[in-house]
């Protein structure tokens, strides 16, 4: 959440038990191998896992036609994961019926 707030994005963040946050994912189309630990709805959009904010703002720009984004696991070295050393990882975008593919890699 911090750096999404250190982007200039507002987060209003809502604790949830394990089994709502399992009914947001799945009422918001993200299968489980897409899924990440933390889910927000923006502007239309569902953000799933650690998703860097500057890619959040290119999605609000080109507003394309998906679902939204999503950093499946919980890669080393995506935000709020940082370390000392990063692995790669890709940021997928997902539609409706649950096609992916990559927006950026990272």
């Amino acid at each position: 959440m911090v750096h999404l707030q250190e982007s200039g994005f507002e987060v209003d963040v809502k604790d949830v038990s394990n089994a709502e946050l399992m009914n947001i994912k799945q009422a918001n189309g993200i299968s489980p191998e897409l899924q990440g630990c933390h889910t927000a709805l923006v502007d239309g959009y569902v953000i799933e896992g650690h998703v860097p904010a500057d890619l959040i703002a290119r999605l609000l720009e080109e507003r394309p036609a998906v679902q939204g984004l999503t950093v499946p696991g919980m890669p080393v070295g995506s935000p709020g994961m940082e370390s000392t050393y990063s692995e790669p990882y890709d940021v997928l975008t997902f539609d409706s019926r649950g096609e992916t593919s990559v927006y950026a890699s990272r």
